[in-house]
């Protein structure tokens, strides 16, 4: 895997490694169009991803982000891809993304002899999948999809979770 070389930003901005406090990931998250999450879902980001992310403009605030969520061996996902509205076009989404593939082309085992590189997803919505080609990912249909699962807490089906636990056929009597 070739390392990534992260493009100059543009005059003002600010690239730092880590994560945005939780009220800016959170407002981040929200006001570029991702699903809002609460301050329980969003403070284990930072000690729970492998890298990220952010960009600051001249008033030190975040505008922009993205993180890896991974195990550091061979799987890496690219996740919270994210940047203020009116600070986009200008090429901050290519600026973490790059940095972000960069740090992989740094950190992960990769031994090209044997074939062994890292294998790098995302899920990409609609405004993000040109930047995403630009950058060499491709859709992976039809051998592959991504797929989803809805959490309900309320609903008990075999090997299905409720709170903690996994209920499997032989704990649940109403089953089968």
């Amino acid at each position: 895997m070739s390392p990534t070389t992260t493009p100059t930003l543009p005059k003002g901005y600010v690239l730092h490694a880590g994560y945005p406090p939780v009220s800016s990931y959170r407002h981040l998250r929200s006001a570029s169009g991702l699903t809002p999450r609460s301050v329980a879902q969003a403070a284990p980001v930072p000690s729970n991803s492998w890298y990220g992310c952010y960009i600051t403009h001249d008033d030190n605030k975040p505008v922009a982000m993205g993180r890896i969520i991974g195990d550091g061996g061979w799987y890496f996902h690219i996740a919270d891809m994210a940047t203020l509205p009116e600070h986009q076009r200008k090429g901050l989404g290519d600026v973490v993304l790059k940095e972000l593939l960069a740090y992989i082309a740094r950190n992960a085992p990769c031994d090209e002899k044997e074939g062994e590189y890292p294998y790098i997803t995302l899920f990409a919505d609609g405004p993000g999948r040109r930047l995403y080609e630009k950058n060499g990912f491709k859709e992976t249909a039809p051998r592959s999809t991504g797929m989803v699962l809805s959490y309900d807490r309320g609903l008990v089906v075999p090997g299905r979770w409720v709170g903690r636990e996994v209920v499997t056929p032989e704990d649940d009597e109403s089953c089968c």
